[in-house]
């Protein structure tokens, strides 16, 4: 509690509001700003920000991405107001994503790109829209656009909660070299490097390397890899080409999530299974050419690649299934994913009015080559093959929307249009030889907004919007009831009450038609039906002065089953309140302190509540310094050392001389405890 009353001490906990980077500016309600260039973000004041129409998300991201730096892909996804991530895995898998309401899983419900290439995994091993951020390296991002809900004509498969996309520096201000150590034999080290600079073309390399043992009583061995090259070019007054290639790799081991009744002989930070763990890797080559045939339109076509491989070891149950060789699975993905996008973008002024007309199309061919399920007992011996196949599986998409802006009012409607054919081979059947089926989806969008002032804006936005479903179970449906899809609706405003304060509060809906995805670890459907979802989302910033930066996210939401019971309809893992923010210091002398806040609230493990996921309150300081070419910076994650959870789950599950049947009970990933890293860099 006393962590509490320190954050209440400083009027900052979850009742004020983090924003900016906040909900409207999330929902593509931007505002419009003058800022200056983004190498002097740090000394933007909110005060030059005025609420009129669409304009500066990104720049406000920018100041806040400056305000409060990172280093992990953690953080990264830390960013986006009301988005709470856990990690589970030893550092190598994908983080868990909750997002309004929605325990996403690995990305189930939310559409994560990176310079316009899709993160999210269709059909993959361990879970539907798998998304593994681990290929970015946090110093190459520039800026992080996101919006909540399923507003976008622009976005498809899985924007159901929202979508993220993450964008990286066209050029680096100079090279740099940082060196990082830490708690539990810790290691970082990043390079950047530039390679051409110049009026017509810029290129830089940059490369990050990873290792840990973590605090597990079993050394978590990660190490990941990290290279990345991105070369802009103006070929002439209209046409530019940006290429990006990046690849990673990694490996861990990982302590599993444990019953509670085990810590009493294992400990906290022990495990059951000590051969869990995996590695995987991603390589990638983005390439998008723009033209500008006139001054009031626009051309972008993006194409890529992705060469993907997973394998991951997981025991969730223990000795359930298999009292004799033990539950441990394995899960293996090997694929290339190819594809493109292209938008078309045309302004029109009119009768004193204006039109931004865009439309799109886009293609996504994923030709699975392995997708496997296995028993298995210490990674080595293979006892059952559940699931064993290759899919090649499309996505034909388009699109179009119009913003037509009138006096105070902002209309824009849009309606976009997915066709996806799944096709599976079951090498456990070959007889059956090769299956397949087709699905489509349209999803209207409409928002609308009014500037009420100067100081200002209201908006509304409704939407529908889905996710697609494995393969398998798409192939075994015939197309049948895989895309189910979401209604959602926002009512909110942006609001400047004083210079240098800005306040969106939200409230939003969402009706999902089922909750009904493919169970990558047990091989089979999860459906529990129909649900709906209301919250509300509070955010602000605040810069009493130009040194000083607050922030803060409240979000509520809840979440319910359709048809159920009362105290029966209960979403498993949903949240229902969530918080982050905090205070940032950055002096003129190159001194920064920034100490951040995260509240996860309790929240139903099961349908009927009665296993509880604990909620918790943990808290981060990052100290800083830069002058000219060096600098220092210091790091304390879990400051105050408190015992908490990152991820949990109501599993059945049984150790080695326990009945049968096994016990339903919480099990869990502890959070990490106290942690110091320490680093220096050299900017030349």
């Amino acid at each position: 509690m006393k962590t509490i009353y320190f954050w209440i001490a400083l009027g900052i906990m979850p009742f004020s509001t983090q924003l900016a980077k906040g909900n409207a500016l999330a929902d593509s309600t931007q505002l419009k700003t003058a800022l200056p260039p983004v190498a002097d973000t740090s000394a933007v004041l909110l005060s030059s920000v005025v609420v009129t129409a669409r304009a500066a998300e990104d720049h406000i991201m920018k100041i806040d991405l400056n305000r409060v730096p990172v280093n992990t892909s953690q953080d990264l996804l830390r960013k986006v107001p009301g988005l709470f991530i856990a990690q589970h895995a030893g550092g190598g898998k994908a983080e868990q994503i909750f997002l309004r309401g929605f325990d996403n899983d690995h990305g189930t419900d939310i559409s994560i790109s990176s310079d316009g290439m899709p993160v999210n995994m269709v059909s993959h091993a361990h879970g539907q829209g798998y998304s593994d951020l681990h290929f970015m390296i946090p110093e190459t991002v520039e800026n992080i656009s996101f919006g909540k809900g399923s507003y976008y004509a622009e976005k498809g498969d899985f924007n159901t909660s929202g979508y993220v996309d993450f964008h990286t520096f066209d050029k680096v201000k100079s090279n740099m070299v940082k060196l990082e150590g830490g708690s539990f034999n810790t290691l970082r080290a990043v390079g950047l490097f530039k390679l051409v600079d110049n009026d017509h073309a810029n290129a830089y390399v940059a490369s990050e390397y990873n290792f840990t043992n973590g605090p597990f009583h079993v050394s978590q061995n990660f190490n990941r890899l990290n290279l990345f090259a991105k070369y802009t070019g103006q070929l002439d007054e209209k046409n530019s080409l940006d290429v990006i290639a990046s690849t990673f790799s990694s490996n861990w081991n990982a302590s599993g999530q444990i019953p509670l009744r085990s810590v009493p002989e294992i400990g906290r930070y022990g495990s059951v299974d000590s051969t869990e763990g995996g590695n995987t890797s991603r390589t990638n080559l983005i390439v998008t050419w723009k033209y500008r045939p006139d001054a009031h339109s626009n051309w972008k076509s993006t194409f890529y690649y992705s060469k993907y491989a997973f394998s991951l070891y997981s025991n969730f149950t223990f000795y359930l299934v298999n009292p004799e060789t033990g539950d441990e699975i394995h899960q293996a993905d090997n694929r290339d994913v190819y594809g493109s996008n292209h938008q078309y973008t045309r302004n029109f002024n009119f009768a004193g009015s204006s039109l931004t007309f865009t439309a799109g199309t886009g293609f996504r061919f994923d030709n699975i080559h392995d997708l496997e399920l296995s028993y298995v007992t210490q990674r080595e011996q293979l006892n059952e093959r559940l699931a064993w196949g290759t899919a090649p599986e499309a996505n034909v998409n388009a699109y179009a929307s119009a913003e037509w802006k009138k006096g105070k009012w902002n209309v824009t409607p849009g309606v976009r249009v997915d066709w996806f054919n799944f096709n599976y081979y079951d090498r456990l059947t070959p007889a059956k030889g090769q299956q397949g089926a087709q699905a489509m989806r349209v999803s209207p969008k409409l928002s609308i907004s009014y500037n009420a002032g100067d100081n200002m804006q209201i908006f509304v936005k409704s939407g529908l919007g889905f996710h697609s479903n494995d393969v398998r179970v798409a192939v075994a449906q015939d197309g049948k009831e895989i895309l189910p899809y979401l209604f959602g609706g926002d009512l909110g405003l942006i609001w400047t009450p004083a210079p240098g304060f800005i306040f969106i509060p939200t409230v939003w809906y969402s009706y999902l038609q089922n909750e009904f995805v493919w169970n990558g670890d047990s091989y089979g459907t999860s459906s529990v039906g129909q649900t709906r979802r209301t919250g509300l989302d509070l955010s602000f910033r605040y810069q009493p002065l130009h040194w000083l930066y607050l922030d803060s996210d409240v979000n509520f939401a809840r979440p319910r089953l359709v048809g159920e019971e009362r105290g029966n309809d209960y979403v498993d893992l949903a949240p229902t309140l969530t918080s982050t923010g905090g205070v940032s210091v950055t002096l003129d002398n190159g001194f920064s302190a920034n100490l951040r806040y995260r509240y996860m609230h309790n929240r139903p493990a099961n349908q009927d509540n009665s296993i509880v996921a604990d909620g918790y309150f943990v808290n981060d300081l990052v100290l800083g310094y830069q002058k000219k070419a060096l600098g220092f910076n210091v790091q304390i994650q879990n400051l105050f050392n408190v015992r908490w959870n990152e991820a949990m789950f109501a599993e059945t599950t049984r150790l080695k001389g326990e009945p049968a049947a096994g016990y339903d009970q919480l099990t869990f990933t502890p959070g990490t405890p106290f942690f110091l890293k320490a680093g220096i860099n050299f900017r030349f």
